[in-house]
């Protein structure tokens, strides 16, 4: 089942001829000969045009080496950067300007997740308004009931499309028809609210319950987590404070009221077992990208994550990367030594080939030399060991390097069949407890320290679980953002919590220094699209 919902979805991207280069300039450039009136004959078709939009939004989600929503969430916050290394990753300085917040509104990476997204709700709106048309009767096998489900998908889809570009730009149009208007205006961010909230509200209720037969689709559960982050983020998003709500929906999900692939969605037992080659149906997720290296449709974090072909020989594996991302060094001190986590999650110190006691060796300053990777982002090739380092002094091996989604060796049967997380337990598990602790003044009480301390107790051995465990006294909200990071680490979340935490501009981390300006929450509108459409309007601090 798996294999075939995947080779669906990537079938899907011959199904739909058209991409709409911005929100503001709708027309349709058609890049294929199909037409709806030939094309909607059955009801796998139809399904084809819905997983469409679906499989366009892995493009500008998930970390698959495209400037998205997961580089200019991440890379802007304090847990990963792309330093300079050497010869290699300056970039045109786009990476030290995501960390040091100096961002320009002429980012060429920032118009590209501008185009990304809103071609993603250009696919929506063009299914929705297809699918919603269609004459059932005429279609093989697709019933009215089926086609109104399906509708409901898409409009919840395109709610949560709307829900991570309003976290990025937060004013901006809402636009629900294909070119209509042609150049919509720019709506406030409490209106764009209002307008998900009420897509959500009307929609997930009508989505058939999470299970193991629609793993990948838009499914109840998985509306139930985009409302409870809706709810979680309110007071920033809106303006007003909707603790309870996101209490009741974080509620529904944790008592299955949503279905779940096992039932009951349920922790897993383990750190590893939901990123493993083997997750696709764990009880965990609520939400997920499938992809597949068999069936042709990669998660393919190799680019963004790995260093280069020397990694095939450290782990056994096919794929080597660019050397890009790393982690930041206040962010990998921030974990405990007891932390499996620390021990699981990373790439760290000296490496070997697969297997071996043999180094891999270096290719650029350490050329010849075992490769360690450290815990410092500066020139030690050059006998700088002591100082704070920078994003323009990075080497090689500077950081920690990524290990959360393992793809398995290239003699497992399972090899690279990782699907990529978007919503799990864990997280409504931390959103109810956030909500729990923000009406209670910032105070834990027993019920928030479980449901924080049901996930933590995964990350230590038995002998080492009561010093670590929390308590009322010591889960604080700090505390609580300090452990997010810790557990979403890689997940594309942490700017976000950052922001509603009060952070983002205002703490440092390494060798970022706060900007102090509330403006920085938000990236400019692109200047070309202003150029587009005279009605879109400039985020406030930006030319």
């Amino acid at each position: 089942m798996k294999k075939i919902n995947k080779v669906l979805s990537a079938v899907a991207v011959l199904g739909a001829g058209l991409f709409f280069h911005s929100c503001t300039d709708l027309t349709e450039n058609v890049y294929s000969s199909i037409n709806e009136n030939s094309f909607y004959n059955n009801k796998r078709e139809v399904m084809q045009a819905a997983l469409r939009p679906f499989t366009h939004m892995q493009a500008w989600l998930a970390p698959t080496g495209q400037s998205g929503y997961y580089y200019h969430s991440e890379l802007s916050a304090d847990q990963l950067a792309w330093p300079q290394k050497g010869r290699h990753g300056y970039d045109s300085g786009d990476h030290i300007r995501q960390h040091y917040h100096t961002w320009t509104s002429n980012e060429s990476r920032l118009r590209n997740v501008w185009t990304l997204m809103w071609g993603g709700v250009g696919y929506v709106n063009n299914a929705i308004a297809d699918i919603e048309s269609l004459d059932v009767t005429k279609v093989q096998g697709l019933t009215e009931e089926e086609r109104d489900v399906i509708v409901s998908q898409l409009k919840v889809l395109r709610a949560f499309h709307y829900i991570k570009i309003m976290d990025l730009w937060g004013n901006v149009p809402i636009a629900t028809k294909v070119a209509d208007p042609i150049n919509p205006e720019t709506q406030s961010r409490s209106e764009v609210f209002d307008f998900i909230h009420q897509e959500l509200v009307d929609n997930v209720e009508n989505l058939p319950l999470t299970s193991a037969s629609n793993i990948g689709q838009v499914s109840r559960a998985a509306g139930y987590a985009m409302l409870s982050e809706l709810y979680l983020n309110a007071q920033k998003w809106k303006g007003q404070a909707m603790w309870d709500e996101c209490i009741a929906v974080s509620d529904k999900i944790i008592n299955g009221q949503g279905g779940g692939i096992g039932g009951t969605p349920k922790l897993s037992p383990d750190i590893n077992s939901l990123f493993s080659n083997t997750n696709s149906a764990n009880p965990e997720s609520l939400f997920q990208f499938q992809f597949s290296r068999e069936a042709g449709f990669t998660f393919d974090w190799a680019g963004f994550f790995f260093g280069y072909d020397y990694m095939k020989e450290v782990l056994k594996v096919g794929y080597g990367g660019w050397n890009a991302l790393v982690v930041i060094p206040s962010a990998f001190d921030a974990y405990g030594e007891e932390d499996l986590r620390k021990k699981d999650w990373f790439l760290f110190g000296p490496q070997y080939k697969y297997g071996t006691t043999t180094p891999v060796l270096g290719t650029e300053e350490y050329s010849g030399k075992p490769l360690v990777f450290v815990n410092s982002i500066r020139r030690e090739s050059e006998g700088d060991r002591t100082s704070q380092g920078s994003m323009t002094e990075g080497e090689e091996n500077s950081g920690a390097r990524f290990h959360k989604y393992k793809s398995g060796t290239l003699d497992d049967p399972n090899y690279w069949e990782n699907d990529y997380i978007i919503y799990r337990l864990t997280e409504i598990y931390f959103n109810k407890a956030e909500a729990i602790m923000r009406k209670n003044n910032g105070s834990a009480n027993a019920e928030a320290v479980s449901l924080i301390n049901e996930s933590r107790k995964r990350a230590f051995a038995e002998d080492d679980w009561t010093a670590n465990q929390y308590t009322t006294a010591t889960l604080t909200l700090d505390e609580l953002l300090k452990e997010r990071g810790r557990e979403f680490i890689f997940e594309g979340k942490r700017r976000t919590d950052l922001i509603r935490f009060g952070k983002y501009t205002t703490a440092s981390w390494w060798d970022h220094t706060p900007s102090n300006d509330p403006n920085r929450e938000l990236f400019p509108v692109p200047n070309n699209q202003l150029s587009i459409n005279p009605n879109l309007k400039q985020n406030p601090g930006y030319e």
